[in-house]
């Protein structure tokens, strides 16, 4: 497991280096100890474990098993590419509502909004990709870049 920040515009201004230190330490190992942490920004097991809540109800992280998902039962993953018609925030918040999006962000360049989805198999991702997103209104373009392996994923990027 390892702690994955939630990127919000201004979570990151109310943290204090001792909670960034925090973070670096369970972006490291999500299951590390309190105490363990507690040593290493010098700080009692008690309030580290008070800050960490504050931070997971704050949304400024969240702490979870990351996985490969074609290796638990979703071997179709995909980037999908969209361009949009009209206000992005809108189409963008309606494809943030999918169960299978589990990575979303609005761009610049190319495509409005890239979206990561993990489908069960290539008649999931058909569905998803045809039935769901190509049908919300402001969807202009799709395109598709279909995962084949999963050769690098990390959290470990520190704070700032």
């Amino acid at each position: 497991m390892t702690a994955v920040p939630i990127r919000d515009r201004n979570a990151a201004h109310g943290l204090d280096d001792v909670s960034k230190a925090i973070i670096e330490q369970l972006q490291q190992d999500g299951r590390r100890a309190y105490a363990t942490i507690g040593k290493a920004v010098g700080l009692s097991e008690a309030a580290v474990r008070q800050r960490v809540q504050r931070m997971l109800e704050a949304g400024v992280m969240q702490i979870v098993a990351v996985t490969d998902p074609l290796q638990v039962g979703f071997p179709r993953a995909a980037m999908i590419g969209v361009r949009v018609d009209g206000d992005v925030e809108i189409v963008a918040d309606k494809l943030a509502a999918m169960p299978e999006i589990d990575y979303l962000v609005v761009t610049a360049g190319g495509y409005d909004i890239l979206a990561e989805v993990v489908c069960e198999d290539d008649d999931h991702l058909l569905e998803v990709v045809n039935r769901q997103i190509r049908a919300l209104p402001g969807v202009r373009h799709t395109e598709t870049f279909v995962y084949l392996k999963l050769r690098k994923q990390i959290y470990a990027w520190g704070t700032r």
